[in-house]
């Protein structure tokens, strides 16, 4: 419900906490708008001279007389003008763009570097599509802000004035007449407003609906066609995407009905003037000229042409107004594992204790109940146990990814909280059993991008995990495109990547958390061939589900509800028939092989 909200944010058309926020960004640029505000001021004195009062001087004192000594200087001034006009609004729009670019550059930044700082527990509770919006169409919403409302409303608001001092100066008579229709106009773009802002929410809610929907559908399409889901799918999507059809359709039926009530009030106003104008001319030879009525008539034109426009730059100001509103308020989130004031600088040397530590991931359901165990440096502990036992979180705890309750978890004996969280997760390793593969090539996703590993150690960590072998075999070797999640790549290779992106770093502690688990037995038995040396000398921790694989573990620990029930070494937990004892006979009573023919952690 929360996230639904978050989506369904309108805003105001303009709101001032949340401009003044926004120019934050906007100051280290403040140059450039100063100079495009400078241009578009000048760019609005010469178009109002230019189009409105040249057109009194041509008719009043050429025209209408005759005269033709002059005209083509006038002309040609009339050129230059509106060369100069030219170039600065050039210069305006230009500069107002780079200064709206170089701003969304920074929010953008300042916005992904937020994400990256945040806890786990966050991005678990909330769908990517909608943090994916916040980084992309929000962003946008508030470039187009920049880039087309902020500056063009002064330029609005400068003809205004401009024109309406012309009129004022030209005739009071003929400002009051083409202003009748005013009043009108304005109640009606307030209805328009209210009823447009409830349209927007509808359109809005149901465009998150739908990116959630294709969201989680694109992702799931393996799931999707295994089970023939299509055509239940496809119901459902036509539902949905109906539903933001007609949304948008209530709202282009207001916009439809608007644009031409505001058109057709402007063109009421122009006949008011030809007729009040007209009859003033024919019975007062006092009453304004010719070329005041031409004056006043283009002026009313470009006096409602701001009006006109109001829907666009409204449904912009809006929405940008919402996307930012959605933006600070997950900037203000501060769901981060906080840094310690003074960060441990001891080198890692990698034991690790639980020391009565308790976990929930919510506040009703006690993940980890007081467990308590060490593992020694350079020893090897694994737990087993039923899903939902606690392994994982187990695992969650010691890399930081959430803090525990009670208790406290120790590296070398410190707190794992007096740790830096970089210097922390950069001396473990760790191998999950989904693995994730960035669009890149092999060796960047070795090696992902840290300076201090080389291309000799990406190698050596492919060869030490039996994966120098595939991928000598592909064209391009250590710079073969891999695809987006790894497609080109069966699940054995991408698993035998990820125990080579882990072992780059030398770490002093490895995490395997069901690591073999999805591969067939014989990428399984080249990766305990591997494992056998390179768990020498680090400590580490093992989740797994095949007893198979950790039988030779300096201990065992069985998880049974969030407690530690057993522990002790295979043997000894077959001796005491007891959880591990149902495991073992339930998984491999008829398929282990004696242990003399098998290799195992």
């Amino acid at each position: 419900m929360s996230n639904l909200l978050e989506d369904e944010i309108v805003g105001k058309a303009y709101d001032a906490r949340l401009m003044k926020r926004l120019m934050t960004y906007v100051l280290p640029y403040k140059k450039y708008l100063i100079i495009s505000l400078v241009a578009l001021l000048i760019y609005t004195i010469i178009e109002l001279f230019a189009s409105i009062y040249l057109y009194k001087i041509v008719i009043d004192h050429y025209v209408k007389i005759g005269r033709i000594e002059g005209l083509s200087l006038l002309a040609i001034a009339y050129l230059l003008l509106l060369f100069a006009a030219f170039l600065f609004q050039y210069v305006e729009f230009y500069l107002v763009n780079v200064m709206s670019q170089k701003t969304m550059y920074d929010l953008r930044l300042h916005l992904f570097r937020h994400l990256e700082r945040m806890s786990l527990k966050f991005f678990n509770q909330r769908p990517v599509g909608s943090l994916l919006t916040r980084l992309s169409s929000d962003i946008e919403a508030l470039d187009s802000m920049f880039a087309n409302c902020i500056v063009f409303t002064f330029n609005d608001v400068l003809i205004i004035i401009g024109l309406l001092a012309i009129m004022i100066y030209l005739s009071p008579g003929l400002t009051l007449v083409s202003l009748a229709v005013l009043p009108l106009i304005v109640w009606f773009s307030i209805r328009f407003q209210k009823q447009i802002r409830a349209s927007y929410r509808d359109v809005r809610r149901l465009l998150s609906r739908m990116n959630g929907y294709l969201q989680e559908n694109i992702t799931g399409m393996e799931t999707v066609q295994i089970f023939g889901r299509q055509s239940g799918n496809y119901d459902q999507f036509s539902e949905i995407t109906g539903s933001f059809k007609d949304a948008n359709m209530r709202s282009v039926f207001q916009f439809a009905f608007f644009l031409p009530t505001v058109e057709f009030l402007g063109s009421l106003a122009i006949a008011l003037l030809l007729w009040y104008g007209g009859v003033r001319m024919m019975k007062n030879a006092s009453a304004p000229t010719f070329g005041v009525l031409v004056v006043f008539i283009q002026a009313s034109q470009k006096f409602f042409q701001p009006i006109r426009d109001l829907a666009d730059k409204f449904n912009i100001m809006q929405t940008a107004m919402a996307a930012g509103e959605r933006i600070f308020k997950l900037l203000d989130m501060h769901e981060i594992i906080p840094e310690p004031e003074s960060p441990m600088q001891k080198p890692m040397e990698g034991s690790v204790e639980f020391r009565n530590v308790s976990f929930a991931y919510n506040e009703e359901e006690w993940v980890l109940r007081d467990i308590s165990f060490t593992v020694p440096q350079g020893k090897r502990v694994a737990l087993v146990g039923a899903t939902g036992s606690g392994k994982s979180t187990v695992i969650n705890l010691l890399f930081r990814f959430y803090d525990v309750r009670r208790g406290e978890v120790l590296v070398d004996g410190i707190n794992v909280k007096n740790y830096a969280l970089k210097a922390l997760r950069s001396r473990m390793g760790l191998v999950l059993q989904d693995v994730f593969l960035f669009s890149g090539d092999i060796a960047g996703n070795i090696g992902l991008g840290r300076p201090e590993i080389t291309p000799e150690d990406i190698a050596r960590a492919a060869e030490a995990v039996q994966a120098h072998t595939f991928i000598e075999n592909i064209p391009g070797q250590y710079h073969a495109e891999v695809k987006e999640r790894g497609a080109t790549l069966s699940v054995g290779q991408k698993q035998l990547l990820s125990f080579a992106r882990a072992l780059a770093i030398n770490p002093r502690i490895l995490v395997l958390d069901e690591a073999t688990s999805s591969v067939d037995t014989e990428t399984e038995h080249l990766i305990q061939q591997a494992l056998v040396r390179l768990m020498e000398n680090r400590t580490c921790l093992i989740v797994a589900h095949r007893l198979s694989t950790i039988q030779k573990a300096d201990e065992i620990l069985v998880l049974h509800r969030g407690q530690i029930a057993e522990r002790g070494t295979h043997q000894q937990l077959l001796e005491q028939g007891g959880l591990y004892y149902r495991l073992y006979q339930l998984q491999y009573k008829d398929q282990l092989v004696p242990d003399s023919q098998t290799t195992s952690v």
